[in-house]
């Protein structure tokens, strides 16, 4: 498909863009960012999210997946001590 107009957005960041994006540094972090950018496609192409549940269904699944206190780079802690208290 020929790129639009309002697929700037999508667009990878030149290096003079220093300033990460929030999402795509938590997304690189998570390691989902293969469903992230999955669903950045859709949306641009389709630009109705309702058409994109895969995605949308893909991306949430993985990021819930990271939300578990696993991996230990991430949580240094042992899961008894969580502030949370679960």
């Amino acid at each position: 498909a020929p790129t639009s107009p309002g697929h700037a957005w999508s667009r990878p960041k030149s290096q003079e863009e220093e300033e990460e994006d929030p999402v795509d540094a938590m997304v690189s972090r998570t390691g989902c960012a293969e469903q992230h950018w999955a669903l950045q496609e859709c949306m641009a192409e389709q630009r109705d999210w309702r058409r994109c549940q895969a995605q949308v269904q893909a991306f949430r699944q993985c990021m819930a997946r990271q939300q578990r206190p696993h991996p230990k780079e991430l949580h240094p802690n042992p899961p008894h001590c969580s502030p949370h208290g679960d």
